[in-house]
């Protein structure tokens, strides 16, 4: 008998998978749990507007997601820092300095796990960091370390 999953299940299936059950373990074990439902017309027909509308959000996340690296190409971050003579910085900048910064300054929310910064960075200059902002869509972001 065909069943669509309606959630997780180890060692049989992900949820809204359709999967072959022998008939006993469909009616006696994922009926009566509400795991999985009968694999009808009616069923197949709500799983592939589930699944066509899952695909659209995720179209218009990319997008946005785009439009938003887009936008941080064209930014240039001026981060004021304490530094001494020799360009040293006193600490140093954070991923959670450039978030915030990016929030104050331009109203880009960005999540500072998602800024790739191998380091603090610690010398005064124009570096570029690297921003995952969707699945396989990458902005990148100068940044322009200042003393105050």
């Amino acid at each position: 008998m065909k069943v669509i999953l309606k959630a997780d299940i180890k060692g049989v299936g992900k949820k809204d998978q359709i999967i072959n059950a022998s008939d006993g373990y469909a009616r006696n074990f994922l009926f009566p749990k509400n795991l999985a439902v009968e694999a009808n017309a009616g069923n197949l027909a709500k799983l592939k507007d589930k699944q066509d509308s899952k695909a659209f959000q995720k179209s218009q996340e990319k997008e946005e997601a785009l439009k938003l690296a887009d936008k941080l190409t064209k930014i240039l971050l001026k981060v004021p820092v304490k530094a001494g003579e020799n360009g040293k910085i006193f600490g140093g900048v954070s991923a959670k300095e450039i978030a915030e910064l990016l929030d104050k300054n331009y109203s880009i929310k960005v999540d500072k796990k998602k800024i790739e910064l191998k380091d603090t960075i610690k010398q005064l200059g124009e570096k570029t960091v690297s921003i995952k902002l969707y699945e396989g869509v990458i902005g990148n972001l100068k940044i322009d370390v200042i003393s105050k």
